[in-house]
């Protein structure tokens, strides 16, 4: 499924060597929720690391996003 969100960024992490062949990087968007904002935590994992390079924190973006996952038992 894919999906789209804009907002700000609010957070953005350093890139994480978690083994020898797998990095992510988790970064938060504020997106705006009526009266709340929420904050969204978004992984970036292998080669698109980089893609978050040249942005900084409070600048706005529209992530283009897909969800995944399994049947909790």
């Amino acid at each position: 499924m894919a999906f789209e969100v804009q907002g700000k960024l609010y957070v953005i992490n350093d890139t994480q060597q978690v083994t020898q062949r797998y990095t992510k990087r988790e970064f938060v968007v504020e997106v705006q929720d009526g009266k709340y904002p929420q904050h969204v935590l978004f992984q970036l994992t292998g080669d698109r690391c980089d893609n978050l390079n040249g942005y900084n924190v409070g600048d706005e973006v529209k992530i283009q996003f897909n969800l995944r996952g399994r049947e909790w038992t």
